[in-house]
């Protein structure tokens, strides 16, 4: 049995024991840059883990340090069995939008997976978001000079495209065509390198800050443009998610601003000290580790909020979420570490181009 499930490890990098706990998912997850795990009991398939089920333990506030995967994850997943023709499993793939379909004995042994990357060449419907965007792309991107003395932040290129042009795609895949960009900084090369892109088949409206109006303040330019519920996105990130489940997240908890955040991991490679008054030496942990919401730039607000931004005046999001947080609702979206890839300073920027597919 033991080498049996040696095999199955080595074939499979999204293999998780059901003894684990969410922080162990997590890192599995991350190491293997997937978000769907196979849970095992030995060589026996128990069920599938993925994000979705992570983020709802996080919503609720579950201790992922504690809390056993096994009380989190679905059971009743649908599977195929030895003798399955392929051609049956790709049509129930198909016809269910299934992401991974795991092929099982008798026994519920583990024989094989089959992923609709490896079996499709279309991508997965996704469902139509009736919103508009507004990417905030005026900034200089001093942190990325020298490369943004030539071209501004947005046009800086993640693979063949440059940035600007991957984030209004992934809205674009939800059929989204109303977009807004805020301009200031080179404003007329990124004008010029969308209108000679003929596959964006949407509508762009640009606005220009006249000066330096913080990460939110230029919104109050289009304010009585805005009538739909916006998500709102940096120029320097990608959020590799299904939007249609943040939209659906904060339509449901009937937020006035959801922030999406990346649950981010970090272990500190030393004894760490807790000391009191005078030096003494109250407890120490050794190579401590820690977990984290970190906010990564996009944002969904009610139209009604934008109201609230000053005129003319600079202005954060971070003092517009905590205006609307005294009154109204905030919501906190979270996604995993590696679907949130920033290009922001030169450290993650080299990153996103080895990781970003």
């Amino acid at each position: 049995m033991t080498q049996k499930l040696n095999q199955i490890n080595k074939k499979y990098k999204n293999i998780i024991s059901i003894n684990a706990k969410i922080i162990d998912a997590l890192k599995v997850m991350n190491d293997a840059n997937i978000n769907l795990l196979i849970v095992m009991n030995e060589t026996k398939f128990v069920g599938l883990l993925s994000i979705g089920d992570i983020r709802r333990a996080i919503i609720d506030n579950q201790d992922i340090n504690q809390v056993d995967i096994a009380d989190i994850m679905r059971e009743d997943v649908l599977v195929s069995h030895i003798g399955d023709e392929l051609i049956n499993i790709k049509k129930v793939m198909l016809d269910k939008q299934i992401v991974c379909m795991p092929v099982v004995d008798d026994e519920k042994n583990l024989v094989n997976i089959y992923y609709w990357n490896d079996l499709f060449k279309k991508k997965q419907a996704l469902d139509r978001l009736d919103v508009d965007v507004v990417i905030m792309a005026g900034g200089k991107g001093s942190r990325l000079k020298p490369i943004t003395n030539i071209i501004p932040k947005p046009l800086v290129p993640v693979g063949e495209r440059p940035i600007i042009e991957i984030i209004i795609d992934n809205f674009m895949q939800h059929q989204v065509t109303q977009f807004y960009i805020s301009v200031n900084y080179k404003a007329k090369m990124i004008e010029d390198y969308l209108k000679e892109k003929e596959s964006l088949k949407c509508q762009i409206t640009y606005f220009t800050e006249d000066k330096p109006l913080g990460t939110i303040g230029s919104l109050h330019l289009i304010r009585d443009q805005l009538k739909k519920t916006i998500f709102v996105s940096n120029c320097d990130i990608i959020i590799d998610e299904d939007y249609a489940d943040i939209y659906n997240y904060h339509k449901e908890h009937q937020n006035d601003i959801t922030v999406v955040s990346a649950i981010k991991h970090v272990s500190i490679p030393y004894g760490v000290m807790e000391t009191e008054k005078g030096g003494h030496l109250i407890g120490m942990i050794e190579k401590p580790e820690f977990t984290f919401q970190v906010n990564t730039g996009m944002y969904i607000l009610e139209p009604h909020v934008i109201q609230e931004i000053p005129e003319n005046e600079f202005y954060h999001i971070t003092d517009l979420i905590e205006k609307i947080n005294q009154n109204g609702k905030v919501g906190v979206f979270p996604v995993a570490e590696k679907s949130w890839y920033d290009i922001g300073q030169w450290k993650e920027y080299q990153d996103t181009l080895i990781n970003y597919k």
